[in-house]
C-alpha cells in the first residue's frame, strides 16, 4: 500500500557552497539548487530548505523523507546539472510506502552518493529469522 505523496519532504541544504570559496553576498550552489527545484514542483513533493545538512565536503546535499519511510541523505549534486534527475528521484520515492526504492530503479548518481539512511521514526520490527 502506497503512502499518500503529500507526506514526502525534499530539504535542499542551501548553505552548501560545493567545497568552493566564495564571496559572502554570492549565491551558494545549495541556494542556486534550491531555487533550481522550486520551478518545478514534484506532486505530492514539499521541498523545503534548510540551513546544513553537515555535508560539506561532498557538494550539494539534499535528504527525502516522510512519516513511516526510511530518510536518505545523497550528496555531490549539482544546481546545474541535477535538478530533473532530483524531481525523478523524488517522484519514484513518494512512490513508495516506506521509502524504500528498488536498487535498480533509483538513477545512477543516487546509487553512488547516498550519504545515510536513516530508518524511520517507528521502524518496523526487524525480521530476526534473515540474522
Amino acid at each position: 500500500m502506497t503512502r499518500p505523496a503529500e507526506t514526502v519532504e525534499l530539504l535542499v541544504c542551501i548553505k552548501c557552497r560545493q567545497g568552493q570559496d566564495a564571496p559572502e553576498d554570492a549565491e551558494r550552489p545549495g541556494a542556486a539548487l534550491y531555487r533550481a527545484l522550486s520551478g518545478d514542483a514534484v506532486p505530492g513533493v514539499t521541498i523545503t530548505p534548510v540551513e546544513c545538512l553537515s555535508n560539506c565536503s561532498r557538494g550539494c546535499t539534499i535528504a527525502l523523507r516522510g512519516p513511516g519511510r526510511w530518510t536518505y541523505v545523497y550528496g555531490n549534486l549539482d544546481p546545474a546539472q541535477h535538478p530533473d534527475l532530483i524531481r525523478d528521484k523524488a517522484a519514484k520515492y513518494a512512490a513508495t510506502a516506506d521509502g524504500l526504492v528498488p536498487w535498480r530503479e533509483r538513477p545512477e548518481h543516487f546509487r553512488k552518493n547516498c550519504i545515510a539512511r536513516l530508518p524511520p521514526l517507528v521502524p518496523p520490527a526487524p525480521n530476526l529469522g534473515e540474522m
